[in-house]
């Protein structure tokens, strides 16, 4: 995805065990209609209108000339819409928390084992195979129509919502006008994505104030940015409608994003190497050629399907360095979110379900 950093998987896993499936779609429940001229649709008034600063309201000025010119919006509802969000100051300490670490371990600490405990465990597992059992055809479809195989689809879901137990609870609008409006650091992203959100609303003739996911905006199934939706989310129970929440358009979805960023059907995603190579920079972005990591001491487990160039990954596994070989598709899963032990995450934890089942 959009970057949205491990920290917000943390927040939802704490309050997993609390969290239900939706037993309807929020769209679904909202969905009015999607011809009110120039504006979204509002199932009633919200918040009471609130004053604000000269210079948030000259930001939000410029934000609601943008909607006006670019997609047609009614600069009087647009304004009285913004108006009624609220604005959350949680969600800028939460963001701000996300700030990267200056340093890292010098020395193995078992990092990579303790993030994959988080997501493989017997009854996560069980929710995965229930999740899997229950859209066998979907899934199937999807690898049929987009090349990517069910375990990356059913990976990337309980990673990000635990099978749609916990899909977040803050409104949307009030996180995405919050990071717009309130956060600096990141003001143009969240403004980009709010104007994704607001279109989708009035697309789909949602309110915008029913809507609920993560406190940096991202929703349904999937954990989809606004942006994210507007580019590959596709209505793949053909009821005319797409629906993050409708768990068959988020299987859909999520194989149509990875399709989109190169998935190669029936290519493998890592493979793991004998030897150790602690010298070497690691990470999905790097690049050596296969005599490179060999003269490093470095030897594939098994084929590379062909590739002559890889990246190097290494996992802390506590008392030791754990090396793979990452392939393309695993890069791709990077895309999702920017994260070796996230990729790793999705993929062993589909492969798990698939062996569980």
């Amino acid at each position: 995805m959009q970057r949205i950093a491990i920290f917000i998987i943390t927040i939802l896993l704490l309050v997993a065990c609390n969290g239900d499936r939706f037993s309807t779609s929020p769209m679904k429940e909202h969905r009015g209609h999607a011809n009110v001229k120039g504006g979204v649709y509002l199932e009633k008034s919200h918040n009471q209108f609130k004053t604000a600063s000269t210079s948030l309201e000259i930001d939000k000025e410029k934000f609601i000339d943008r909607m006006v010119s670019k997609h047609g919006f009614n600069r009087q509802q647009l304004r009285n819409v913004l108006a009624q969000a609220n604005k959350l100051d949680w969600v800028i300490n939460l963001m701000d928390k996300q700030a990267p670490k200056a340093t890292s371990p010098t020395a193995p600490n078992g990092a990579w084992i303790r993030y994959k405990s988080k997501f493989i465990t017997p009854s996560n597992l069980s929710s995965g195979v229930e999740f899997w059992n229950q859209y066998q055809k979907e899934l199937q479809r999807a690898y049929n129509e987009y090349g990517v195989p069910p375990e990356i689809i059913v990976g990337i879901i309980g990673v990000e919502t635990g099978w749609g137990r916990v899909m977040g609870k803050t409104k949307i609008i009030d996180a995405l006008s919050t990071l717009a409006f309130y956060y600096p650091r990141r003001a143009q992203y969240f403004s980009d994505e709010l104007e994704d959100f607001l279109v989708m609303c009035r697309d789909e003739g949602v309110d915008p104030f029913d809507l609920s996911g993560s406190f940096a905006g991202a929703m349904g199934y999937g954990q989809f940015m606004p942006s994210a939706f507007r580019r590959h989310a596709v209505d793949f129970n053909h009821d005319g409608h797409i629906d993050l929440w409708d768990p068959v358009d988020a299987i859909g979805s999520v194989a149509s994003y990875f399709k989109s960023y190169g998935w190669q059907r029936g290519k493998k995603v890592a493979v793991m190497a004998d030897g150790q190579a602690l010298s070497l920079d690691t990470g999905f972005s790097t690049k050596y050629s296969i005599e490179t990591l060999a003269k490093a001491g470095l030897k594939p487990q098994s084929s590379l399907d062909g590739h002559t160039q890889v990246s190097l990954l290494r996992l802390d596994m506590g008392d030791n360095y754990q090396f793979w070989y990452g392939l393309p598709n695993f890069y791709v899963i990077t895309r999702y979110n920017h994260s070796t032990h996230y990729a790793m995450a999705v993929w062993q934890l589909g492969l798990a379900v698939k062996d569980a089942r």
